[in-house]
């Protein structure tokens, strides 16, 4: 298995969903087949409540995953199964279009008028697109929290780091998706499949991607030194 290079470098762009929200979107449509099998990434994070109050209303969706994750705040969602309920802060919902489903999802922010979190995209194989639509509803407490020697935190949604496993299982594409917390000066190294699609958005911070061997090492910095070092944007390893 050979070292992991870096191969793309961008920023989050600002931009409007559904029915006035504003984001910030880290790639979709003609970025896409570079973060194949995922489709689309955006950063719905907001101070105020009329950039996002107005969500995201019916919509349907088929042949994908969507994946909503929070960061603080409510989104109240519903479907055309008659399925509906409330993502807080912390928490996750993996939702399998598959054959097809109508749904909205509309935040409502936290007491204080702020909302934060993401939505990723990921494209079913052709043999599964037609499956069965389906939702896995994770709560912040079922997601595990790992601490490491050096002061990294990782929140592990999907996959495995150190032997502790995500509560997210049976997905069709069997990802991994970690939230990860660097102290300043620290490293967090993670060992990964050559053959998998791999990419980071620094959501918070800066962050230094350099490869090491058959890892990809990620180090929070204070000062710029080098022009890996990118702030609030994505990042594609080859």
């Amino acid at each position: 298995m050979k070292s992991r290079q870096v191969k793309f470098v961008t920023k989050s762009t600002p931009t409007m969903e559904g029915a006035g929200v504003h984001l910030h979107r880290g790639f979709a449509n003609e970025k896409a087949h570079l973060f194949d099998p995922f489709l689309l990434f955006d950063d719905f994070r907001a101070a105020k409540a009329e950039d996002f109050i107005k969500g995201f209303p019916w919509h349907p969706h088929r042949g994908i995953e969507t994946i909503t994750y929070v960061l603080r705040g409510d989104v109240e969602h519903g479907d055309s199964l008659g399925n509906k309920g409330v993502i807080k802060g912390g928490d996750v919902q993996w939702m399998t279009a598959g054959s097809g489903i109508i749904h909205q999802e509309m935040p409502k922010g936290d007491t204080d008028g702020i909302m934060e979190g993401f939505q990723l995209w990921a494209n079913l194989p052709k043999n599964d697109k037609m499956m069965g639509p389906r939702y896995r509803d994770i709560t912040a407490e079922q997601i595990p929290l790992l601490k490491q020697d050096n002061g990294v935190e990782i929140k592990v949604i999907c996959g495995q780091v150190d032997g502790v496993s995500g509560p997210v299982t049976d997905v069709v594409i069997q990802p991994e998706y970690l939230d990860v917390w660097v102290p300043p000066n620290a490293k967090f190294t993670h060992i990964t499949d050559e053959q998998r699609t791999v990419f980071a958005y620094i959501y918070f911070g800066e962050g230094l991607f350099e490869d090491t061997y058959l890892r990809f090492l990620f180090q929070f910095i204070e000062k710029i030194h080098k022009s890996l070092l990118i702030k609030f944007g994505l990042l594609l390893l080859q």
